[in-house]
């Protein structure tokens, strides 16, 4: 007798046999056991999960009649009596499978359904199993649809498919259908654990899992490999033979690769990368190997219980888990899966495999350990806050300086200006007067200006009278007249309205909207670090939109905003590099100016190679050597927060604007199902 292949041999013959497809098994044995039938199945899913073999059961279902010849239909037929036997066998009169890749045309489908008229020659019900029918032309689905739709009693029509996309929606609708799903590969390991103890192979677990996972969810591709690696390892299923007939990668290598990526080892990755190509083994498994890796790895860093304590690989696991960021984790897996879909655009696949890994190795994110170290030491005054003010606000006072009122103490607004100096930041200002002297700048950005005049304020006038606190009053007072009910209006701090403020020589109001200033600088401000605690709180917070959240600013909040202004507008800094500008607040800055401290929330944007180009970039609009740390922690006063203010502002006040206009309330008036779509107003 000659040899039958497992896949065969270990078919299922009963719906309790069915491996994997309990949905579809639960639904067809209520049917059979209420007698709820349907006259079409449409049975859906990819290779090897049962769609043949579903079909064939509901057949023997159908027609079986029991070992005494007295039987019903039945959800569990008895293999035994004729019918069943026939069926297995592929000979029973009454049960005709199609394929339609082979027989597609109109005329094979007009011949099997001209047989349709006929009753059944020995069975209880006539069967039609069409395979691949997606494979049909449209004249031959257009040839079957009246039977499909109304059959003969004694008719059942089984349909199989694994494209059902391809298939008429004329068809779909006339039918039951099921989808068989792709089996989980435990699912596939368990079933060939028991066939193997069956057939009395010897055979290593890890060997197992291996074929389960090659398999991809098809229950017969994994018979047809077990099949293959029986022969290749002479009767016997060894790990190292699997992998060797699978050209799978040793998961030792993608474990040696993740723990060099860990601990930042170039050479080991490359090394490692170099052994598998003289091995021979596949660029794209490794690379899929390591995706499936770094699954396992993110699932435990989330469910720690998920891993299962019989899996040799468990500790291995967790022992990533616990190196691995999780940040980095969802990084590696991300790279892992589209260095897999770049492999063929590379000179070879293992040039492409090791520019992959040097990608994950540059892309890492830097470690924060020492910077948060330092983060922990820095004095008080470097998180000292300064108080803010709405743009409107900013931008009345900027009017009212124009005709020649004196200034009037405010809040900062989105736009920062800083001291008079040679450079950007105040280069040559006195130790910290710069930190305590923002001022707040109109909406309005006015000409390009050079990098030694960055955010640099008009010169006070010489001899100005300082007006007292109670001379202010009146200014402030119509400052919140003008302002727009959803705007904040400038509190005055008691401490500010003891301050005496210089009083500003008259300008026109175009240079005064030219220059971006709103407010004049505070006069003979103290040190940053000899500030009062009361002057280094935040005595008004701008609240932001609900999206952005509260901009609280910090004491060089103003400054670095205007400095990644700059930046961006001429170009120095892009990609990543500009994202780390926006996304950071600077902390503090040292007396030369030539030292910066940035916080940032993502670690990804805190990496050596982003970092030095973001200084290189501080260096040529500054003009001389600047060394910039970043750490990474909470940050509330950014660039990227304050434009995201400015943004919601603006869209709130159009969409005031619009409300109120007298045309569109008299339309909204006049039309009862007029509104305004949202989302479709846009600020100018």
């Amino acid at each position: 007798m000659s040899y039958l292949v497992l896949a065969r041999k270990y078919r299922p013959r009963t719906f309790e046999q069915m491996v994997g497809q309990e949905h579809v098994v639960q639904a067809l044995a209520n049917a059979l056991t209420q007698q709820r039938l349907h006259h079409a199945y449409l049975f859906t899913g990819t290779r090897g999960v049962g769609k043949t073999t579903v079909s064939r059961i509901l057949a023997k279902s159908l027609n079986c009649v029991g070992p005494d010849g007295q039987g019903g239909i039945t959800a569990t037929p008895c293999g035994r009596c004729e019918a069943c036997r026939e069926i297995d066998a592929g000979r029973f009169v009454d049960y005709v499978e199609l394929d339609a890749a082979s027989n597609r045309g109109v005329e094979e489908i007009s011949q099997l359904l001209d047989q349709a008229i006929y009753k059944p020659v020995v069975g209880r019900f006539k069967v039609y199993m069409i395979d691949e029918v997606h494979m049909l032309s449209n004249t031959a689905f257009n040839a079957m649809l009246k039977t499909l739709e109304e059959p003969p009693e004694y008719l059942k029509f089984v349909l199989a498919t694994t494209d059902p996309q391809k298939v008429p929606v004329t068809v779909l609708s006339r039918c039951l259908q099921f989808n068989l799903r792709p089996m989980a590969p435990e699912t596939v390991c368990e079933h060939l654990t028991r066939v193997l103890q069956a057939e009395a192979i010897e055979a290593d677990p890890a060997a197992v899992r291996l074929l389960a996972r090659a398999a991809r969810g098809s229950m017969r591709d994994a018979l047809s490999l077990t099949d293959q690696a029986i022969a290749f390892g002479s009767g016997r299923l060894e790990e190292a033979s699997v992998r060797q007939m699978l050209g799978a990668v040793d998961r030792s290598h993608v474990y040696r690769l993740l723990e060099a990526l860990a601990a930042r080892d170039g050479r080991t990755v490359v090394a490692t990368a170099e052994e598998l190509r003289a091995r021979g083994l596949s660029a794209a498994g490794a690379l899929e190997e390591m995706a499936t890796v770094l699954q396992e790895i993110a699932v435990a860093q989330v469910v720690p219980e998920s891993v299962s304590p019989d899996d040799p690989e468990a500790s291995t696991v967790t022992r990533l888990a616990a190196a691995l960021p999780a940040e980095e984790t969802q990084l590696l897996y991300s790279m892992a899966l589209h260095g897999r879909n770049e492999l063929g655009l590379a000179p070879d696949e293992y040039s492409g495999l090791t520019m992959a890994l040097l990608r994950m190795l540059a892309f890492r994110p830097a470690d924060s350990g020492p910077v948060r170290a330092q983060a922990l030491q820095r004095p008080p005054a470097a998180t000292a806050r300064v108080p803010v003010a709405p743009p409107r606000a900013a931008a009345a006072h900027a009017e009212r300086r124009g005709a020649g009122e004196p200034a009037v103490p405010a809040r900062a607004a989105p736009t920062p200006v800083l001291e008079p100096s040679s450079s950007p930041l105040g280069v040559g200002t006195s130790p910290g007067a710069a930190a305590t002297r923002p001022v707040a700048p109109a909406l309005q950005s006015g000409p390009r200006r050079s990098a030694g005049d960055v955010c640099a304020p008009p010169p006070r006038a010489p001899g100005a009278a300082v007006p007292s606190a109670r001379e202010r009053a009146p200014a402030t007072a119509r400052i919140e007249d003008d302002l727009p009910p959803w705007l904040d209006a400038p509190v005055a701090d008691e401490h500010e309205a003891a301050q005496p403020l210089p009083q500003v020589a008259p300008q026109s109001h175009s240079s005064a909207v030219a220059r971006d200033i709103a407010v004049a600088p505070v006069a003979d401000a103290a040190p940053l670090q000899e500030a009062e605690p009361r002057s280094a709180t935040v005595s008004h917070v701008w609240k932001g939109p609900t999206a952005t959240g509260a901009v609280a600013p910090l004491v060089h909040g103003d400054r670095w905003h205007a400095c990644v202004r700059q930046l961006c507008e001429r170009e120095l800094v892009a990609a990543l590099v500009r994202e780390l500008a926006m996304q950071s607040e600077l902390v503090e800055v040292d007396d030369a100016q030539t030292h910066f401290h940035l916080r940032v929330e993502r670690g990804t944007l805190a990496a050596e190679g982003t970092r030095a180009k973001l200084e290189a970039a501080l260096t040529q609009l500054l003009g001389h050597a600047v060394r910039l740390q970043v750490e990474v922690a909470p940050t509330t006063d950014t660039p990227a927060r304050r434009e995201a203010a400015e943004r919601e502002a603006r869209q709130r006040a159009a969409e005031e604007a619009l409300r109120n206009d007298p045309l569109v309330v008299s339309l909204l008036q006049q039309f009862a199902t007029a509104r305004i779509v949202p989302g479709s107003v846009k600020p100018l």
